[in-house]
């Protein structure tokens, strides 16, 4: 692990500079979605069912970090859009399992290729050891995301 107190001025820069560098691509890479009706948040929770698969609108409200109330407003919006459909659970009648439509996995999979190709275009702007040095880092980036 590395020494982050304030003596490791090194590694406290190397921090700052990453922070910085992946909230800048996370922004501009939120702008190039398929469907611009949809909020950040509505895109998380498809994401979210995409990955994890079908869950109940309070496992979706863990998993974003939003309370129940919210993710019961943002799963409706959804519903009414056609991107999700809610059904019984299979052993409590009383709550609801969320599941995306095939028209969500069809509109996530156009902004995945979208976004793929946006990356694309900019890692053509890098030489051939910072590509494998992006390469490289795409794991460790990866694990960070789901620490």
């Amino acid at each position: 692990m590395p020494d982050l107190s304030p003596g490791s001025d090194a590694d406290v820069a190397a921090v700052n500079a990453l922070r910085s560098a992946v909230m800048r691509l996370g922004r501009r890479l939120k702008h190039q979605r398929v469907d611009e009706s949809l909020s950040p948040t509505e895109m998380s929770v498809l994401g979210t069912l995409a990955r994890c698969g079908s869950a109940t609108p309070g496992e979706l409200a863990r998993k974003e970090h939003v309370q129940p109330p919210s993710m019961t407003r943002i799963v409706a919006l959804l519903e009414a859009k056609g991107l999700v459909r809610q059904e019984p659970h299979p052993d409590d009648r009383r709550q609801k399992v969320v599941s995306q439509t095939e028209e969500a996995e069809a509109m996530l999979e156009e902004s995945r290729r979208k976004r793929n190709a946006w990356l694309a275009t900019l890692a053509e702007g890098l030489d051939e050891d910072e590509w494998a040095k992006l390469r490289a880092a795409a794991p460790v980036l990866e694990k960070l995301a789901h620490l």
